[in-house]
């Protein structure tokens, strides 16, 4: 069997989505049918859209939805319907990283959250010519009414909570906090500098003062931005684009340089340039979406006397079962507002969303659905 829905198909590269009716497929033995509330809008949406990844055409994106279980396969007995849910990336809980509790680097990752289809190749969606539509980007593909994801996609979270809000801190949100909090570990006293003020740069602002950095650099070129990251715990707010990483490290007042930079922008030369501002035995993590083929180039003399560090990292070496919970304590506690972040765009205006996005106007759009939304016009 399968249901009626609206999903928003993206056809042609670089094109914007259109808003067709679907059919989706009931549950599968370990799947979950959640009716999406709320999903953000992430620049990766934008880098799979101009087919700049290896997502199939034609395809729902979306990868920061969240919502209401409304029924589940017969395997699954940790959710029930009713549940609220956020969800996150696919992993396939069986190779060596997932068995190291990283799913974030599950030797599967690109075929499962970026090939458009289940492990087994099949997809979830047909449009109204009853066409396959290809589901499952991120095990999700929440630009819809409806998302069927695994059980490994869904983390249960308290009802109470602004459901619609949730869905960013299962990509963009939890990469920038993650990667403070879990792959480099800030010390407490520690520099750290973060390179772009976006949704995932101000995250990373706001766990590096959880974390107890003593030094916290926001670098944008976007005053506004950098105005916000100095209200969510940045100790200095720098145009980016007015010196050298070194002349900033000094101009903070760290001369031997940066404990931690964060480079969210994706611009290698950036990141050959940030190199050079880092302490000894600092390190650099490497968070934004880097073209295929552009090599980062550094003095390994430089690298190797000071012990320094370049890291990669994916979905903030998370663990969104545990991360995420571990997030929304935080937010109830008033340490890491991540809401100041957004702005709502109802579901139909999904083109004025993405572009409010691309532009830089607003730092993370969410898209709002409602029961009424799940109708096909």
């Amino acid at each position: 069997m399968s249901i009626a829905a609206r999903a928003a198909i993206s056809r042609h590269p670089g094109a914007a989505p259109r808003i067709e009716p679907v059919r989706i497929e009931s549950p599968r033995d370990d799947e979950l049918l959640v009716e999406i509330r709320g999903v953000g809008v992430c620049h990766t949406d934008m880098v799979m859209r101009d087919s700049h990844l290896p997502v199939p055409l034609p395809v729902v994106l979306g990868h920061e939805g969240a919502g209401i279980v409304r029924a589940v396969g017969c395997a699954v007995t940790e959710f029930a319907p009713g549940d609220h849910v956020v969800l996150s990336f696919m992993s396939c809980s069986q190779c060596v990283s997932c068995a190291d509790d990283a799913p974030a680097y599950c030797h599967s990752w690109v075929p499962l959250n970026f090939f458009g289809a289940r492990a087994d190749g099949s997809t979830a969606l047909t449009d109204a010519d009853g066409a396959s539509i290809h589901s499952h980007v991120f095990g999700q593909s929440s630009f819809a009414s409806h998302a069927l994801v695994n059980r490994r996609n869904a983390i249960k979270v308290d009802t109470d909570l602004p459901i619609e809000l949730l869905g960013p801190l299962g990509c963009g949100i939890q990469t920038g906090a993650g990667t403070v909090l879990n792959a480099c570990r800030v010390r407490a006293g520690s520099s750290v500098a973060v390179i772009g003020a976006g949704a995932v740069g101000l995250s990373a602002v706001m766990a590096a003062r959880i974390a107890g950095a003593g030094t916290i650099v926001a670098l944008d070129i976007n005053d506004a931005r950098i105005a916000l990251a100095l209200k969510l715990g940045a100790t200095h707010g720098l145009r980016a684009d007015a010196d050298s990483y070194t002349g900033h490290a000094t101009a903070a007042g760290c001369p031997a340089g940066f404990d931690y930079i964060i480079d969210t922008t994706g611009i290698t030369d950036l990141v050959n340039q940030a190199i050079l501002a880092l302490a000894p035995r600092g390190e650099i993590a490497l968070v934004g979406a880097y073209p295929p083929g552009t090599p980062v180039a550094s003095d390994p003399a430089h690298i190797m006397s000071g012990g320094r560090v370049i890291r990669g990292v994916v979905e903030g070496s998370a663990d969104p079962a545990s991360f995420i919970p571990q997030l929304i304590a935080y937010y109830r506690q008033g340490l890491f507002p991540f809401d100041r972040l957004v702005e709502y765009f109802a579901f139909d205006d999904i083109e004025q969303a993405i572009a409010a996005g691309e532009t830089g106007r607003v730092i993370k759009p969410v898209l709002l659905l409602a029961p009424s939304d799940t109708q096909e016009p």
